[in-house]
C-alpha cells in the first residue's frame, strides 16, 4: 500500500510556521514559537499568500518574494484618518496617551473582531491621526513558510 503526502488545496486546514517581512524586517514570525493553524479560503491570509501555498506538500519549506503591492495592495491615503479625542475616549481608556508609532487595536463595528491603526500624529487637542493601512501595504513582501500539517 502506497501512502501519498497530503498537499495544500483550496480549503485545506493547515498547521504551519510562517514569516512575513518587508524592507524594514519581520512583521509576523511564528518560527520561534508556536505554529499557526488556519483554514485556506477563510481570509486569514491574503489571497496572494494563499496562492503560494497551493499544491505544497506537507513538510515543504519555501520562501516567496512578492512584488510591491501584491500581498497587501498599494497604500491608500484614505486609510489615514483623524479620530477626535472624544471618539477615542468613548471607544477605550479615557486616560490612554498615544505616541507616534503606537499600534492601537480597535473593535470592528460588529464587535466580532479587531483591526489596528498606527499613530502618525497627535494633535494638541488630543485628536490622533491613524494609518489603517496594513504595515506591508505598498511594499515588497517575503513570505516564508514551513507546512507542518495538511488536513
Amino acid at each position: 500500500m502506497t501512502t501519498t503526502t497530503p498537499c495544500v488545496q483550496a480549503r485545506s486546514f493547515l498547521t504551519l510556521h510562517y514569516r512575513l517581512s518587508g524592507p524594514a524586517g519581520d512583521i509576523i514570525n511564528t518560527f520561534g514559537g508556536s505554529p499557526a493553524t488556519l483554514s485556506l479560503g477563510s481570509g486569514e491570509l491574503a489571497p496572494a499568500m494563499e496562492a503560494c501555498l497551493l499544491d505544497l506538500p506537507e513538510g515543504a519549506r519555501r520562501s516567496f518574494d512578492l512584488p510591491v503591492g501584491a500581498a497587501f495592495g498599494e497604500r491608500n491615503p484614505q486609510l489615514q484618518q483623524w479620530l477626535a479625542r472624544k471618539v477615542l475616549t468613548d471607544m477605550g481608556d479615557p486616560l490612554e496617551h498615544y505616541q507616534v508609532g503606537d499600534a492601537v487595536q480597535f473593535p470592528t463595528p460588529d464587535g466580532q473582531g479587531q483591526f489596528a491603526g498606527v499613530v502618525l500624529q497627535v494633535a494638541p487637542d488630543g485628536g490622533v491621526l491613524f494609518d489603517f493601512n496594513h504595515p506591508l501595504a505598498g511594499q515588497p513582501v517575503t513570505f516564508e513558510v514551513h507546512v507542518l500539517g495538511v488536513l
